[in-house]
């Protein structure tokens, strides 16, 4: 009677795993066709790249498409976000998956036929706008995963919610943007997510190649301004007043000390980087003031507790020991962008499936910085880093410059990957 059930179990077993193996195919051959669909896609958002919380038009091409397909679609989230829902013919688990579809103030200056020359107005000043960081290619990549996705409803057990949003970049001044806002405005309710998922085209990772980490992989970033008051004085008598330039240089030299010598490097990267300082009007004046402006990296929670915590002790403390005052502002950016462990371990398996064993790749975590982490602090989440460089090619040109480039040929595995780990996470888990 054993043997009878183990048998029957087997059976059950193979036709099951053969299913799943036929349901995969079909979905990566809708994909292989609509490949020229989605590269083309991608070309015309490229070529009308559109500023954060201006994307207008995008966000009308993206909804038009997906109500073609006839998935619910909501307009307007976040200002200019657009958000699809797509019921399964069978109930389960709601998954969530994001594209950002802002582009940067950056004037394009490569050779593609399909360059931007589209120009507006970015802080009171007329700059170019371009797609340098390839938000062009995931909004392409998520429009293709909706129309496979649309015609296969049989094969969703649950709920696919397509979330494109704006503002990734940072809304502008005095705006409220991006993934927070999107939170805020309940995107993650109606129906409630169970997981997210992300990518990142990445213009030094080769096409075919995925790359991801458990945990922290991408920092949370901290703007802070310190402002600086001292007492001005004639630049030939500096004992008659209080210099708030050689504070703020002690103060820089404080923070630094942070790092190096209180930060358990060995444990995640940190970084504080004072970008910008203003003081003075001329040579020989002594300011009254000064102002410095910077950011924090941090990829470890209890890290970035004790970093801000000694900035704000030595900002105040240092500024006093030599005759002024300092105060120390802080506005957090992102947090770290962290995949969760458990799904990390569910999703890993679909990756190979798709890429092949060899081309998924654990990664070091960045400093650079993700919205897509607001997210993660609300739902478990999983982002990944997807090749856009030209396999061959030995030179990459860096995200956010104006010769940024990605190769075409890398967006049909985004589309694949997405499906696939959409159905194995609906069906499997």
């Amino acid at each position: 009677m054993f043997k009878k059930q183990l048998v029957l179990f087997g059976s059950l077993l193979f036709s099951l795993v053969i299913t799943a193996q036929n349901t995969n195919q079909q979905l990566m051959l809708d994909a292989e066709s609509i490949e020229a669909k989605v590269i083309e896609w991608r070309h015309q958002i490229h070529q009308n790249p559109e500023l954060s919380n201006r994307e207008f038009n995008t966000a009308k091409k993206i909804a038009a498409h997906l109500r073609s397909l006839g998935i619910e679609v909501q307009t307007g989230v976040a200002k200019t976000g657009v958000v699809g829902i797509l019921k399964g013919n069978s109930p389960g688990k709601v998954i969530a998956l994001r594209a950002d579809i802002d582009a940067l103030p950056v004037t394009e200056r490569n050779d593609l036929p399909f360059k931007s020359e589209v120009t507006a107005s970015f802080l009171g000043s007329e700059t170019g706008v371009m797609h340098a960081c390839g938000h062009d290619t995931h909004t392409a990549i998520l429009m293709g995963v909706a129309e496979v996705l649309s015609k296969n409803k049989d094969l969703i057990k649950g709920t696919v919610k397509f979330i494109f949003q704006p503002a990734e970049e940072g809304p502008p001044p005095g705006e409220e943007g991006g993934a927070r806002l999107m939170i805020k405005e309940g995107v993650l309710d109606n129906p409630k997510v169970d997981a997210i998922f992300g990518l990142h085209i990445n213009s030094a990772t080769p096409v075919g190649v995925i790359r991801y980490k458990p945990g922290g992989i991408m920092a949370a970033v901290e703007r802070f301004v310190v402002n600086v008051k001292g007492k001005q004085t004639h630049g030939s008598q500096p004992w008659s007043g209080v210099d708030p330039i050689y504070i703020s240089a002690k103060i820089i030299d404080g923070f630094q000390s942070i790092i190096s010598r209180e930060s358990r490097l060995i444990d995640e990267a940190a970084v504080i980087t004072v970008g910008k300082i203003s003081a003075g009007v001329r040579f020989n004046i002594i300011p009254e003031s000064a102002e410095m402006i910077g950011t924090v990296r941090t990829l470890d929670a209890d890290m970035k507790e004790l970093i801000i915590r000694r900035m704000t002790e030595m900002t105040e403390t240092i500024a006093k020991a030599y005759g002024g005052t300092a105060t120390i502002e802080f506005q957090n950016n992102t947090s770290i962008t962290y995949n969760d462990l458990t799904l990390t371990q569910q999703t890993l398996p679909s990756l190979q499936a798709v890429a092949g064993l060899d081309n998924v790749q654990l990664m070091k975590a960045t400093t650079g910085g993700e919205d897509f982490s607001f997210f993660q602090e609300k739902v478990p989440g999983f982002y990944f880093f997807l090749g856009g460089m030209t396999p061959g090619s030995t030179e990459a040109y860096p995200h956010h410059t104006p010769d940024f480039k990605i190769d075409d040929t890398g967006l049909l595995l985004g589309v694949k990957t997405f499906l696939q780990l959409t159905v194995d996470y609906l069906n499997k888990l």
